[in-house]
């Protein structure tokens, strides 16, 4: 899966979060200033060259809806960070999120639940 540019990113957000989209609406919920309608339109019209949206025909008019989940999307950058910068390790994704104190109190509280209801569940399937 391609990863977005900085250019398609908001766009993209936009149209996960509305489902369905005109050109038109797009451009309404980005800040001003606006882009052009045409910046726009070759934005998304890139997205669904790459799989990323598809489109309903009305006319010369296409209403947009994304082909792939945000949370699909979320799951394969984020494979790929730990991938390029953890050597794959989780372990050392968490452990930089500690090290560098970037995580409060109950952030790290919050963790040692997921870690110990995962511990639960994975020496029940042993």
């Amino acid at each position: 899966m391609d990863k977005l540019t900085k250019a398609e990113e908001p766009v993209m957000q936009i149209i996960w979060r509305l489902k369905t989209v005109f050109v038109k609406d797009v451009i309404k919920e980005l800040p001003e200033p606006k882009p052009p309608y045409n910046t726009i339109s070759s934005i998304v019209r890139m997205l669904e060259g790459k799989g990323f949206l598809g489109h309903k025909a009305y006319g010369k008019t296409h209403e947009y809806f994304p082909v792939i989940t945000k949370g699909a999307y979320r799951k394969e950058m984020f494979k790929s960070i730990v991938s390029e910068y953890f050597d794959g390790s989780l372990s050392q994704v968490v452990s930089n999120f500690v090290e560098e104190e970037t995580l409060n109190s109950e952030e790290l509280n919050s963790l040692k639940e997921i870690i110990d209801k995962a511990t639960i569940k994975n020496q029940s399937n042993d």
